[in-house]
């Protein structure tokens, strides 16, 4: 599950994104509302946490635009505003959920566990992915190959959804190391490399081309 967090607050930031880490969360860290704004229009968040109080664009305005455009990422308001009027306001502007400053990890992320199951519920009537021999449930997650389950990590799980999805077409690698680990992380320069030759090895996959220079394909 990939994360966009909203906070402009460093020390609150990093230990937000780093205990989400912990619970194998990919999450994806900006310190500003235009910064989000320029995320959410040009990559795929399963979740956002979005702080209200924020430089160059307010929270609640990153979120009035997220709606305008009908983007459907869920929500969660992080703020320290506690108010009732506060509340409705952030419920009624678009947000899924509302937690006040100072929380608790674990309650933060139960809230992401509830949005979730919601989530998968209400989109799980036939989400399987299947090009070719391989077949991957984002609901369930698992994969299938010639209808033999195939164990994966997080990761390769991550990165075989992104590669079934755009099937025929290049993902870039920056494309898929943001995917897999997020904005903000020092990453090995062969981390990705490993991942798509444990996919290869794993899904006796042929079909998964290296693009000199630029990234990876699925040929379907």
């Amino acid at each position: 599950m990939r994360i966009l967090l909203v906070e402009d607050d460093e020390l609150l930031g990093d230990s937000i994104r780093s205990g989400l880490t912990q619970y194998q969360y990919t999450v994806d860290w900006v310190k500003n509302g235009l910064a989000a704004w320029s995320a959410i229009q040009t990559e795929h968040f399963d979740l956002v946490i979005l702080d209200l109080n924020l430089p160059k664009l307010s929270g609640e305005e990153v979120l009035k635009n997220i709606r305008a455009k009908n983007i459907s990422v869920p929500v969660i308001i992080l703020t320290a505003y506690d108010t009732i009027h506060e509340r409705i306001k952030g419920f009624d502007s678009g947000a899924d959920d509302y937690i006040t400053k100072p929380f608790n990890l674990e309650e933060l992320c139960a809230r992401i566990r509830a949005i979730r199951r919601r989530t998968n519920s209400s989109s799980s009537v036939n989400t399987t992915i299947t090009v070719g021999d391989i077949a991957l449930d984002p609901a369930t997650r698992l994969v299938f190959k010639n209808g033999q389950m195939v164990e994966l990590s997080r990761r390769e799980f991550v990165l075989l959804q992104m590669l079934l999805e755009n099937a025929g077409k290049v993902i870039s690698r920056e494309q898929a190391t943001q995917s897999l680990y997020g904005w903000g992380y020092d990453i090995d320069s062969n981390a990705l490399e490993v991942h798509v030759h444990n996919l290869r090895k794993k899904l006796k996959c042929k079909n998964i081309t290296t693009i000199r220079g630029v990234g990876y394909m699925l040929m379907k």
